[in-house]
């Protein structure tokens, strides 16, 4: 018996082989050709766009730059998942499935998942407001608040999809968030950015002489050939910040080439303490 149902099925095996399961498996392997494809050719155009600012003699990307990459990236995601979408569908139809006989069971299932189809569809379309607005690009320094999160995801921009933003932290984490969970950006490296440097020194301290010091070494700091092409202008002094009894803090800024900010506000700071020490001023922690 068991010899005449193979004898029977080898024949029907072979015939579905040549023909639904050819097509079945050339759609497969066609998709995934196609994926690779796609992910070459979004490689090869991000490293185009990173290769004229690598050549330039710019020190930061250009916003329209960033923003070509990211949309690279998100044109490429949506390609690629209408496509396996697409390849789904006709597998599902060669291997005997009527696709819009999976209407009803499609509606039962999506309404009982109903919540998570919500949650993507959400990502989708905070996703795309967040590329269409230009809200942050490839290679951006950004603060994005969370829901149900107390703590600020901060990093570099790496990735950018219609669902997904991936950072990674100055320790060298990963972080990915969803786009539909994102309250607020703050964008660091958009256009400019600022350089804030907080002085603490001693409440009876000459108010008059430590704002001369700190005047000198925002002067001599634009004039060094390392810094002016970081900085947009000559670093000011503010003047005070915070008194208290015993300590008052004094702040300077500096306008500076956008992500740049961190590097000019170390030197700054090294600059600082260094002149007040020649002073024999200290500084109050």
């Amino acid at each position: 018996m068991t010899d005449v149902l193979a004898a029977n099925s080898g024949p029907e095996i072979t015939d579905w082989m040549r023909s639904s399961g050819l097509e079945i498996v050339l759609l497969i392997v066609g998709a995934m050709l196609f994926g690779r494809f796609a992910a070459f050719l979004r490689d090869r155009v991000t490293t185009k766009i990173d290769s004229g600012f690598q050549t330039s003699d710019a020190l930061v990307r250009t916003e329209a730059a960033k923003h070509r990459h990211a949309l690279a990236q998100v044109v490429t995601w949506v390609v690629l998942t209408i496509v396996y979408v697409l390849v789904g569908m006709e597998v599902l139809r060669r291997l005997g499935f009527a696709v819009t006989g999976l209407v009803a069971p499609a509606a039962v299932l999506g309404a009982a998942l109903g919540f998570g189809a919500q949650r993507i569809v959400q990502d989708i379309l905070a996703g795309f407001f967040l590329i269409t607005e230009r809200q942050y690009g490839f290679g951006d320094v950004v603060q994005i608040s969370v829901t149900g999160s107390a703590e600020v995801a901060e990093g570099t921009v790496e990735d950018v999809t219609l669902r997904i933003t991936t950072l990674r932290n100055s320790d060298g984490e990963v972080i990915i968030v969803p786009n539909g969970q994102i309250v607020k950006v703050t964008n660091l490296s958009k256009d400019w950015a600022r350089a804030a440097i907080d002085v603490p020194v001693s409440a009876q301290a000459d108010i008059t002489k430590i704002n001369e010091i700190l005047h000198k070494v925002c002067t001599k700091a634009y004039e060094d050939p390392r810094l002016t092409p970081l900085l947009l202008d000559e670093p000011s002094v503010m003047g005070v910040e915070d008194l208290s009894l015993e300590v008052m803090n004094i702040r300077m800024v500096a306008r500076t080439l956008p992500g740049k900010q961190f590097e000019v506000g170390r030197e700054l700071r090294v600059r600082v303490a260094a002149a007040l020490r020649r002073e024999g001023i200290s500084e109050t922690t």
